[in-house]
């Protein structure tokens, strides 16, 4: 099996959290599973994380074409799913409707779980900005009533990089916003970014207190692989009716892809 992992950082900025991120992946999947690890196209932010344009509505919503491309990508390369390792799943249902193989997402595959594992569940995230944003990804998975607060964790990216060599002072700020969040009635935790996520679960953390906190990588690797397995033993895989799931005609959608320019981005290696 052939897992397309998709970030929305790019990677060649982030050489130890792209490592921290393969190294956990080798734990995750089953021996006979390759993962590809692919980010956004080298200079495509200002700085070295996305949070400086994806917490702006209008900047997000541009970057997020460069999904439709990768997605495209992946599905012409002949991997069996596409995974999109970031918790807001930019465009996961239009991208559904462009290729063939299974996709998931971060976001859609950790906050349905956090239904299983618990009643309620929090999210501690980086972007405070991005909060509303987040709000209306839940209510469309019709799970806002599941959720019982999406808080800032209190602190940034700029501080999960060094934590990856100094990893404690930074779990206990996280253990301690966790608390907070876990009196509000929480009973799951969702780490907000991958980055995050990483530390976390590169560091053992699986719980606050009696409070599971979710493994996001794992969580969508692992859906990966089940949901290739669905389609490839059972034929089951995303619907082809109605306004979220009609495919367009091929030809069209390559049509488009020159009228806005995408084709270029689509022929880079």
């Amino acid at each position: 099996m052939k897992i397309w992992h998709q970030s929305f950082t790019v990677l060649e900025d982030l050489p130890a959290y792209k490592a921290a991120m393969q190294k956990h992946i080798k734990k995750i999947v089953r021996p006979d599973t390759e993962v590809e690890i692919h980010g956004l196209i080298p200079g495509t932010y200002p700085s070295n994380y996305p949070g400086t344009d994806i917490a702006l509505s209008s900047l997000y919503s541009m970057h997020t074409m460069q999904w439709l491309v990768q997605a495209v990508k992946a599905n012409r390369s002949g991997v069996d799913v596409f995974a999109m390792c970031t918790i807001p799943n930019p465009l996961i249902r239009e991208i559904r409707t462009l290729i063939d193989i299974p996709v998931v997402g971060y976001g859609e595959s950790s906050f349905h779980l956090a239904c299983m594992l618990g009643h309620r569940f929090g999210i501690l995230m980086f972007i405070d900005k991005m909060i509303p944003m987040y709000q209306e990804q839940l209510a469309s998975y019709g799970l806002t009533s599941r959720c019982v607060g999406i808080e800032p964790v209190g602190f940034t990216f700029q501080d999960v990089l060094p934590a990856f060599t100094d990893p404690e002072p930074l779990i206990e700020r996280f253990k301690k916003s966790a608390r907070a969040l876990i009196a509000k009635g929480a009973d799951v935790i969702v780490p907000g970014e991958m980055p995050l996520n990483i530390l976390l679960a590169s560091n053992g953390i699986s719980r606050v207190d009696d409070v599971p906190i979710i493994d996001g990588l794992a969580v969508t690797m692992k859906m990966a692989e089940m949901m290739a397995d669905l389609k490839s033993n059972f034929g089951l895989y995303q619907t082809r009716q109605g306004w979220f799931g009609r495919a367009p005609e091929r030809d069209r959608v390559e049509e488009l892809f020159d009228f806005y320019g995408l084709s270029k981005l689509l022929n880079q290696p």
